[in-house]
């Protein structure tokens, strides 16, 4: 077996049962190198022990950056997937999550590469900012934060940032 590789990334989604049981379970841990977005990877992460499974599936929350040691799993076939598997795993920053009064989650901040973004269930905008606090903007949509980052990053470049 290969040596064990050790990565710090953040949980991309909703982590999912990898089996019927909850046994085991899924995820997608976004990587990157440096602070450069293109930079960026998204790795699908397995695991197997029934124990760690159960917390990933029930104490994670998408914006968590974790610290995660596994194997790293290459496709024998083109149709298999690259999977990193999950040998151990540390929460190193929980995601802040903003609650209404009566204790339902309403609002959430994201990280997105070095962005970091606040969805509200309240509203369609979303505001982003850099890890460092720099105003980056806000988009109309969820799925207009693409083309808001983009833009950014085009502006940034063109000062000589």
């Amino acid at each position: 077996m290969s040596e064990a590789i050790v990565l710090d990334g953040f949980l991309e989604e909703e982590t999912v049962p990898g089996d019927l049981h909850g046994s085991t379970a899924r995820f997608r841990l976004t990587v990157s190198p440096t602070d450069e977005r293109t930079d960026e990877a998204t790795l699908p992460c397995s695991i197997t022990d029934p124990v760690m499974a159960a917390a990933v599936l029930h104490d994670l929350v998408p914006g968590d950056k974790l610290r995660v040691t596994g194997h790293l799993r290459l496709p024998r076939t083109p149709d298999e997937p690259m999977v990193l598997a999950v040998t151990a795993l540390e929460v190193l920053a929980t995601a802040p999550v903003l609650a209404d009064v009566a204790g339902a989650f309403t609002a959430v901040l994201e990280h997105c590469g070095p962005y970091v973004c606040y969805s509200d269930a309240d509203t369609a905008q979303v505001p982003v900012w850099t890890e460092a606090g720099v105003w980056v903007g806000c988009a109309d949509t969820p799925g207009a934060v693409g083309d808001l980052l983009e833009a950014f990053e085009q502006r940034q470049a063109a000062d000589g940032e």
